[in-house]
């Protein structure tokens, strides 16, 4: 039998030691699917239940594996779908491989069933690299351009194939004119900035006396060099919501998350240090920067399309960030500094951790969202995977887990789509079988899509070596982030027709389906719910009764502001079961970090 177009392709993706490809079927692709049956499943198709789901899974094993994440789509609809997963891999800076099938050549430009004009409509998401596949003789040159860019830029890229051409055979490029051959494989580089930049940034770190150093998902290979450097300058650490998991949280001088989302110690680092040090985050909200003219700035990203950005920084180091900080070093000073910074960065750590503990152990009807976060976090193996959702769940991830060594875990930080945690965390299972993965998510992000893909993780439970994937459920029939902002910012009270959603059986589901259901209606459960779902031989949901009512307060959130809040919420806010308008205005403030200045 002669080797189709489609057996090639999965031929090559094999040798790019690609393992499984996350699709939905359709006749699209019908070449490719026949082809996966006489490759025996290799690389493995693993359905999901919903193509933008295909990408989401795409997304969340290469942000956990370090490998491209390939996902495929039928034509019309099914690439239309795939997008939303695409752009958060575009705007989180991930290796995403498209596969998407097109309409037979012969019918292109007729108008024809499910002819969409891909091209154009991929070369935002895709914009590093897209092509269509007219001859069998682009191949592998397409497939491998298409690998190697997803891998050097960072970005998804895109592969577009007429479902007649996958049905051709191949046939290589041969050594003639306007013939283009390909080759596997690409080595490993580094990049880093020349001596006469190092030392000026090295100047401004050494002149500085309350040094702030502001990390993202870039320097998550630079873990010993980013603790050495701050050890030196006596210096704090804040990070950005996607290098959360770069730096353990345990170390006295980590300030936390950075940000609306972030803690006050961050805030205050930010607020009053003298010398700035950016290491590979492109973190965007300048309000939570030192203020203009107030700080000297050193910025450090591999990718000099994303340098110089956010805040004025004086030195732009383009390079890869280990290998950066490590010609760095040497260049540093560690005398001359005092204490008193490093001290009171620690000691502002130390409250906030108390000020969370607080906040977590305050009543609630039923149960107080914190409080979930808080427990599940001492009983969080040292090798788990965390998954979250966007929404006001974001809080509760970035400000009560504490990220220890071995630990990983992400979110959509940029795109910030609602829907991703579950699939992030099926993807994770399948880049990691053999540790637990927990996906924390609210009702609405649930209701979504997370319950459809519930049945993904059912079908493919016995793939994964440790059975465990937990997905936490925060149950408070509220779109709970977008209430409260429209509080703060609006001056608004909820608008309920857009903001209240129904009550969902999250457990009763996942028991339909075979899986462990758990739902945790009083506080003094909550600890049970979660060592019943670590317990159980495979999926678990668990979902908690919580109060809408506990507001997600940025960092920086004056007296004042709150006031207005409350106030806002006293004009017209609705009765809704425990959100009773004066208990609502009580619980603002109670919730408040407290009126002690820091």
């Amino acid at each position: 039998m002669s080797t189709k177009v489609s057996d090639h392709i999965l031929e090559r993706l094999r040798a790019w030691g690609v393992e499984q490809v996350f699709g939905y079927p359709g006749d699209g692709i019908n070449g490719l699917l026949a082809a996966w049956g006489r490759a025996e499943d290799q690389p493995r198709f693993i359905q999901s239940r919903h193509e933008e789901m295909s990408a989401f899974e795409a997304v969340g094993y290469a942000k956990f594996s370090g490998r491209i994440g390939v996902c495929a789509a039928t034509s019309g609809p099914g690439a239309i779908h795939l997008l939303n997963g695409l752009y958060d891999a575009k705007l989180d800076h991930v290796p995403v491989l498209a596969i998407v099938g097109q309409t037979n050549r012969t019918a292109m430009g007729g108008s024809y069933q499910q002819e969409v004009d891909l091209h154009t409509l991929y070369k935002d998401v895709a914009s590093e690299f897209v092509e269509t596949v007219t001859v069998p003789e682009q191949l592998p040159n397409v497939l491998d351009r298409a690998i190697r860019t997803a891998y050097a830029r960072r970005c998804p890229t895109a592969l577009i194939i007429p479902a007649d051409v996958q049905e051709l055979d191949y046939s290589p490029p041969t050594h003639e004119f306007k013939m283009v051959p390909s080759s596997l494989g690409m080595s490993d580089y580094t990049a880093t900035p020349t001596d006469e930049a190092l030392r000026r940034a090295a100047d401004v770190l050494n002149a500085g006396d309350k040094v702030a150093i502001l990390i993202g998902q870039g320097a998550a290979g630079a873990v010993a060099e980013v603790q050495e450097v701050a050890e030196m300058l006596g210096a704090g650490v804040a990070k950005a919501l996607l290098g959360k998991d770069v730096l353990s949280d345990e170390l006295p001088y980590v300030t936390g998350p950075i940000g609306l989302l972030g803690s006050r110690p961050s805030y205050e680092m930010m607020r009053d240090c003298d010398t700035l040090l950016t290491v590979g985050s492109s973190f965007p909200y300048t309000q939570f920067m030192p203020d203009f003219g107030k700080a000297r700035g050193v910025q450090i990203d591999i990718d000099p399309h994303m340098i110089g950005m956010r805040y004025p920084y004086e030195v732009n180091l383009v390079g890869d960030a280990r290998a950066t900080l490590r010609r760095l070093i040497p260049m540093l000073k560690a005398q001359g500094r005092g204490r008193e910074w490093y001290d009171t960065v620690c000691a502002n750590v130390k409250r906030w951790h108390e000020t969370m503990e607080r906040r977590a152990g305050l009543s609630a009807d039923p149960i107080n969202p914190e409080h979930v976060a808080r427990a599940l976090d001492p009983l969080l193996p040292d090798n788990a995977i965390l998954t979250a959702d966007s929404g006001s769940v974001a809080n509760w991830y970035a400000r009560h887990i504490t990220m220890r060594p071995g630990m990983r875990g992400s979110l959509s930080g940029t795109l910030a789509t609602m829907g991703p945690g579950v699939p992030y965390a099926i993807g994770a299972k399948f880049a990691h079988p053999d540790r637990p993965v927990f996906a924390l998510v609210g009702d609405g992000a649930m209701q979504m899509n997370g319950l459809a893909e519930m049945i993904t993780a059912a079908k493919y439970r016995d793939r994964w070596s440790d059975p465990r994937l937990v997905v936490a459920v925060w149950n408070n029939q509220d779109l709970n982030q977008v209430t409260w902002e429209m509080r703060a910012m609006e001056g608004a009270p909820s608008f309920l027709p857009s903001q209240s959603i129904p009550d969902v059986q999250y457990a009763a589901f996942a028991r339909s389906l075979g899986l462990t259901g758990i739902r945790v209606e009083k506080p003094e459960d909550v600890e049970a719910g979660w060592r019943a779902a670590l317990e159980a031989d495979g999926p678990a949901v668990v979902e908690f009764l919580t109060d809408p009512a506990v507001p997600p307060i940025p960092p920086h959130a004056g007296w004042e502001q709150m006031e207005a809040t409350a106030a806002s919420i006293l004009k017209g806010d609705a009765d809704r079961g425990s959100m009773v308008k004066q208990g609502l205005k009580a619980k603002v403030q109670e919730f408040l970090p407290g009126r002690q200045k820091h």
